[in-house]
């Protein structure tokens, strides 16, 4: 009887080793600190390697977007300013008309030095735009070409095959082999057939 009592008091007993604030499983097991060091390190490892890769993030898009602006402050210079060579040209072949006009002014009989001085300043725009690479589009004499022609007129003929150029009332230019403006022309359109 002394032995059942003695069972029946261990029933409520936890079995093994009893810590000293709990049970004996909430204490961590030998070598489990340890882990748990490693694992607080590793984190902090971790969380430095992070805040490095933020920095270096950071300075690198700084410099993207000064280069981005820079760039975009080029590009509005280079807008700007990329005329300049064109309009000092042009300031010059303005100075040489002003200069034909006042010419004109000062002796109204002498009409064919004004006319000269028009064509030297003509001469002078020509020579300009040749060696900017612009170059005029061939028309008259020509077949219709819808690429480098605008048509503004047909005339009925039998005398000239359907679609030649018969005028140009505008000459076009193109720039670099790309046309930047068509030339306006007269093309021939055959006559039809009058019905009886």
């Amino acid at each position: 009887m002394i032995e059942k009592n003695a069972q029946t008091e261990n029933q409520g007993q936890p079995k093994g080793p009893v810590a000293p604030n709990g049970p004996a499983d909430k204490v961590p097991p030998a070598g489990k600190e340890k882990e748990i060091t490693i694992k607080e390190s590793e984190h902090a490892r971790l969380i430095e390697e992070a805040a490095k890769y933020k920095d270096q993030y950071v300075r690198l898009y700084a410099e993207f977007e000064n280069a981005r602006k820079r760039m975009e402050r080029e590009k509005q210079d280079f807008i700007r300013y990329a005329n300049e060579e064109l309009i000092v040209e042009f300031l010059n072949i303005l100075d040489n008309l002003e200069r034909s006009v006042e010419s004109a002014r000062a002796n109204h009989q002498d009409y064919n030095a004004f006319v000269k001085g028009i064509e030297l300043v003509m001469a002078h725009i020509h020579d300009m735009l040749k060696k900017s690479g612009v170059k005029p589009i061939e028309a008259k004499g020509k077949m219709f070409d819808p690429h480098s022609h605008e048509v503004l007129m047909q005339e009925e003929t039998d005398k000239h095959e359907d679609g030649l150029v018969l005028e140009e009332f505008q000459k076009g230019y193109s720039l670099g082999g790309r046309v930047v403006r068509t030339a306006k022309v007269k093309v021939a359109k055959k006559k039809q057939a009058e019905e009886r």
